[in-house]
This record gives C-alpha cells, structure tokens and sequence, in this order.
C-alpha cells in the first residue's frame, strides 16, 4: 500500500489545466487524500457577469458549478494523484462526467466562495464527490454530487 502525498497548494494549483479567465481556484486552504477546502473570488469585471441579469449581477450557475468541480475534483484528484505520473498539462485530461447540484443563494460579483470537497469514491479513473459551496457570510449557496474522469492521453 502507497503511503498518500499531500501537495501544496501552489502546487496543485501549478498542476492545474486552466488559465484565467476560466481559471476558478484562488487558493487551496486544507487538503488530504479524502477531503480538501479552496477559495475563489469573482471579480466584478469578469466576462460572465456582462449582460447576465442586467442591473442586478448574478454569479451564473454555470460558474459556480465549474468554481465547485475545479477545486472540489480537479485540485483533489490533483493530489490523489500525486504519487502516480499523470500531469494534466502533457499526459492524461479530465472531464466532468455527471453533476447534480442545488442552488441555495446568489453569489454576488467580488464575493468570495469557499468550497469544501469530501471523496465519496475514486476508482477505476472515476472520481465523485460531496461538494458545498459556501459565500463569504457562511450561507450556503449551492451543493451537490460532482463526478469527472481522469482521461490518459495516448
């Protein structure tokens, strides 16, 4: 049996396949094999936020979803995967392969999010997990089961 590696945050979120703008990790704040919690603020000039619910903006669900699977399963399957030889960047690719979240509460531009992930299962390169999102006043925004998959490049 492998004994797990943690990574650090700076270095998971090297690992990471997205750049701004589509890039939704400011920071990983607690990380293990089973669980990890990020952050992320959206600034209130990002592209989604034009001509998205015009004079009253609105964090579209879309980003939020994609805020939750890329610090809720990317960044931790990043780290379950540190002792293997995957690099998302030149040898294996993720794709989201279901999600079912709830929507709870608005979040507003320059708000800051917190999402808390805990591994339900990785097997067989699947990855599901429980993930929360949560606003900057502690409310929940919105939750869910997210589930992607750890593609090898041949």
């Amino acid at each position: 049996m492998h004994q797990p590696i943690t990574l650090k945050s700076h270095e998971i979120i090297e690992k990471l396949p997205y750049t701004k703008p589509f890039l939704f990790v400011d920071g990983i704040d607690n990380v293990t094999d089973t669980h990890i919690e990020g952050h992320c603020t959206f600034p209130a000039d990002s592209f989604f936020y034009k001509g998205h619910f015009v004079g009253y903006p609105v964090t579209p669900g879309v980003i939020l979803t994609e805020c939750m699977a890329q610090i809720g399963l990317v960044c931790l399957g990043i780290n379950i995967l540190a002792s293997k030889d995957y690099d998302l960047k030149v040898n294996a690719m993720v794709a989201m392969a279901e999600s079912h979240v709830q929507f709870m509460a608005p979040v507003f531009p320059d708000e800051k999010v917190t999402v808390i992930s805990d591994l339900q299962y990785f097997r067989l390169n699947k990855l599901k997990c429980k993930v929360n999102l949560f606003r900057e006043n502690g409310d929940k925004a919105c939750a869910g089961t997210l589930s992607g998959m750890l593609i090898p490049k041949k």
